[in-house]
């Protein structure tokens, strides 16, 4: 049952140089419920969030939790008063185990020993609360994503968490999983854990909520009672503006081919066979682990092919590295793009012009004209939301970021592009602005082959969709054939 009003935030604003990342944001959360959270990539969510754990302090304005006002928050006192952040990047210790994970830094002591049977104990007991079962000895190394999600959430609860703040936590889990996940978040409810759950994903927020707050360009705009609302009014309200068209309309697909797999094996991978033809969005859909992310590394280089042909042009693809690939005109868009496709630290016009470095030199001095030319182009054309391409990468929202590893490979100018969950972890404005440059590369003549695993978005930008099932080809599916069910069918090996 929902209680009194457990937090507070009281005209909160913090500026940095140049921007306003929450201005005097006034919002509240009750005891016992689940209170999502949402907003454009840049809203000011992630500042909130850090505002609320003590990450960061607030420029001016006051925190309220239970009743107790505070100027400013830091980790440690925030955690005293039972808040508690699961973030969408882990802060696990793969080589620990999940007991000596949830412990860290709190660790249960027999005199100067630590005292693993109380730990392991006090872990099993968790686990059984969340009513799963996680050994507390395994590494956390060793287990599934979803089960070190639940690492994540036994760390929380350990603390007597009464405020669970949850940044996207199901991003990285599967379909089965994410199930899972649910069902721990009802448990905490019903125990009358507040939970703070900020998710881009509209079937979480009706499936999880009970009320929902709307924040745009670090303002509050308003609260809704979630059964009172729908998509598409949230929709509006998140960017300020109405979005008609989810799947953009395209030309016709040409009919040149230009790739083909012909038995392609290697890398986990075996027996793939399937054409990839210019104007078009080839999907590859299946299961987390079905060997799509792997085919894809043998089509770019980073990987070896161990036996059959792929065909470029009409002439045999033979390419050691990702380098060749690239030279070639294959580009990849890989799904972690903080991991491996910018460099945080650097600014957007360096990461852009990376790959292009030796066609923007003479005699190997970069010119910094026609560096500065090429960045401010793709800034352009592909919408870049910066004060300026000397902005570090990491200082941008995640629709930004993947639009600078779009620019660092258009500026290659490639006529196959892998897209890699291509809008993972990004909010629905910027998947908008995602799917309309994918189609207009399509209407371009490049061919695009995107691997999804939102089965919404496979649907609706695929003009064919090439399944896969346990590293093999289950399947390909035309425009007219394609559906969820026909999809999910192969997906699961059935015929």
């Amino acid at each position: 049952m929902i209680g009194d009003t457990i937090l507070k935030l009281n005209h909160v604003s913090k500026l940095y140089p140049g921007v306003v990342a929450l201005d005097d944001m006034c919002m509240e959360f009750k005891e016992g419920e689940v209170h999502a959270i949402v907003g454009e990539n840049g809203a000011g969510k992630s500042t909130m969030i850090k505002t609320i754990s003590g990450a960061i302090q607030p420029t001016q304005g006051t925190i309220e939790i239970n009743g107790e006002v505070f100027e400013k928050l830091t980790p440690k006192l925030s955690r005293e008063k039972g808040v508690a952040v699961i973030y969408q990047e882990f802060t696990l210790v793969p080589v620990l185990s999940a007991a000596d994970n949830i412990f860290m830094g709190e660790y249960m002591l027999n005199g100067l020993v630590l005292d693993r049977k109380a730990m392991e104990a006090k872990a099993r007991e968790l686990f059984e609360r969340l009513h799963v079962k996680i050994d507390p000895k395994v590494k956390v190394a060793d287990l599934t994503t979803g089960f070190q999600q639940i690492v994540e959430i036994a760390k929380a609860i350990s603390k007597n968490a009464k405020i669970l703040i949850m940044d996207e936590p199901s991003a990285p889990l599967t379909i089965t999983e994410v199930e899972a996940m649910y069902e721990i978040v009802d448990r905490l409810k019903a125990e009358g854990v507040t939970i703070l759950y900020i998710s881009h994903r509209m079937e979480e927020i009706f499936r999880l909520s009970d009320r929902v707050t709307v924040i745009r360009d670090g303002k509050y705009i308003t609260t809704l009672n979630t059964a009172d609302t729908n998509k598409q009014e949230l929709i509006k309200l998140m960017v300020g503006r109405e979005l008609n068209e989810t799947y953009p309309e395209r030309e016709k697909p040409a009919a040149e081919t230009i790739m083909k797999l012909d038995k392609v094996a290697g890398n986990g991978v075996k027996d793939i066979s399937f054409e990839v033809k210019r104007g078009e969005i080839l999907g590859l859909g299946g299961l987390v682990g079905a060997g799509r992310t792997e085919l894809a590394q043998l089509i770019f280089g980073s990987e070896k092919i161990t036996s059959g042909e792929i065909t470029y042009k009409g002439k045999p693809l033979h390419v050691k590295n990702c380098q060749e690939a690239i030279e070639q005109g294959i580009a990849m868009i890989p799904e972690d793009r903080k991991r491996h496709g910018v460099i945080l630290d650097m600014t957007i016009k360096e990461n852009t012009t990376m790959p292009c470095l030796k066609r923007i030199s003479n005699k190997n001095v970069i010119s910094v004209q026609k560096e500065t030319e090429v960045t401010e182009k793709y800034k352009k054309s592909l919408l870049i939301k910066t004060p300026s391409i000397d902005q570090y990468v990491k200082n941008l929202s995640g629709g930004n970021q993947q639009k600078v590893v779009l620019a660092k490979w258009l500026a290659m100018s490639p006529d196959v592009i892998i897209f890699d969950e291509p809008t993972r972890g990004i909010d629905v404005g910027a998947k908008q602005e995602i799917y309309e440059i994918m189609n207009d590369l399509a209407n371009q003549g490049k061919a695009i082959i995107m691997i999804s695993s939102d089965m919404e978005e496979l649907i609706g930008m695929s003009d064919r969709v090439v399944v896969m099932c346990k590293g093999r080809m289950a399947g390909s599916l035309s425009k007219n054939e394609i559906s969820q069910e026909a999809i999910l069918m192969k997906a699961a090996g059935a015929e």
